[in-house]
């Protein structure tokens, strides 16, 4: 049985997930909706380097899909959707993954 008065180390242990810059940009990009190609092109680098981003985020959190890594990235303010779970994490905001879709889809039209 859990005890309430004890921490979780599980919590604990999800919060405290060292993820690179480069793969919180790719976290937003996934909650965003993008395809790992449209993540290549808006970071402006290869496919497969995103492929193995998402990988390696995927094993870091422990989550089996972009559906739970995005649930994961919601929970633990890593992202934030219409502005629905907007806070300010190490002092800068978490990006509004909508804003970036739509500025994807100026930069597409433009190309």
């Amino acid at each position: 049985m859990i005890n309430p008065a004890e921490p979780n180390k599980t919590v604990i242990a999800k919060s405290s997930i060292a993820l690179s810059e480069r793969e919180l940009q790719v976290i937003e990009l996934v909650a965003a909706g993008l395809t790992n190609q449209d993540i290549a092109i808006k970071l402006a680098i290869s496919k497969r380097t995103v492929d193995n981003h998402i990988s390696n985020i995927l094993t870091k959190t422990k989550t089996d899909n972009r559906v739970s890594l995005v649930r994961w990235a919601l929970q633990w303010g890593k992202v934030c959707i219409d502005e629905v779970n907007c806070c300010i994490l190490d002092n800068q905001p978490v990006i509004n993954v909508l804003d970036v879709k739509k500025d994807l889809g100026q930069e597409l039209e433009s190309a």
